[in-house]
């Protein structure tokens, strides 16, 4: 069963091959979300500090009533700290936000702040910085592992050319018909795993003619053939949702996706409107 398969981070760490994605879920409803997941057999949480809901994630977890080291929570720290002393004092408030003693995985959310997203200042100093809060807090027991979110290859070449600790993490967006193969190449040969957010294209895949028609000839959902296609690269994906009927569905990835239809679906034209998502930076949006 794929819920209980990890990959290995480069520090030996073991991470659950997909994750519970909790964006835009409230604090309020986020935990009865998260004890649905770790009831269906779910063992990996990720949250951000941007999402509101790091308390609510920290009830779901002690709800459950599981051995607290038997599940992985992921957070990130805020896009706009970009300063060594405001991550560390972040850090901090993740942990007690969450409830910890521990964060399995924390990661710089976006080289660049949420209002400055894609544009031409990379923030290098910053992000030089707020890493070595990062690193300080893993050599001190309080993060079992860290990483970065969105970082293209000249973001993390950034931090490689100067860190202790390498990032061991990248979340990005990435699914069929946006899949950046040189950038998980590059993270690859660095020893990084590439996290996938939205492997269902933020739910443009379920509208996709094609993508529809490979589905039914696997005899599975868009979401289970959108997932498969992500592990299959070798990445992990975090598909987002508050509902326990596709929180199982999601999980049902048995099977395998052929060479050929592999290939077939990495040749899909490259999707670029994600309808009302489009506001958001990370698909291509301006905030303000």
């Amino acid at each position: 069963m794929i819920l209980q398969e990890t990959f290995t981070l480069a520090n030996g760490v073991e991470i659950p091959k997909i994750g519970l994605g909790t964006w835009m879920i409230s604090d309020d409803s986020v935990g009865e979300a998260v004890e649905a997941a770790l009831a269906l057999g779910y063992r990996h949480i990720d949250t951000a500090q941007a999402y509101e809901n790091e308390a609510g994630v920290g009830r779901g977890v002690r709800a459950s009533g599981l051995p607290r080291e038997q599940l992985f929570v992921t957070t990130k720290l805020a896009a706009e700290v970009k300063s060594h002393d405001e991550a560390v004092s972040a850090i901090d408030g993740s942990l007690k936000a969450l409830g910890l003693d521990v964060i399995d995985l924390m990661l710089i959310h976006s080289p660049q702040p949420w209002m400055e997203f894609a544009g031409e200042d990379r923030f290098f100093e910053g992000n030089r910085e707020a890493w070595r809060a990062l690193e300080e807090a893993y050599e001190a027991g309080k993060l079992r592992a860290i990483g970065v979110s969105n970082f293209q290859k000249v973001d993390l070449e950034n931090l490689l050319g100067s860190c202790r600790v390498k990032p061991m993490v990248n979340q990005v967006l990435a699914h069929i018909g946006k899949t950046p193969t040189e950038l998980i190449d590059f993270a690859r040969a660095q020893g990084i795993l590439t996290e996938a957010y939205s492997p269902i294209g933020h739910g443009v895949l379920l509208e996709h003619e094609a993508v529809g028609e490979m589905a039914a000839k696997y005899g599975v959902s868009i979401p289970q053939l959108s997932i498969r296609y992500a592990l299959q690269l070798g990445l992990l994906p975090l598909p987002k949702t508050a509902n326990p009927a596709h929180m199982k569905d999601n999980a049902g990835v048995d099977f395998t996706i052929s060479d050929e239809d592999m290939e077939a679906l990495k040749g899909l034209p490259e999707i670029d409107d994600y309808g009302e998502a489009n506001v958001f930076p990370v698909y291509g949006g301006k905030l303000g």
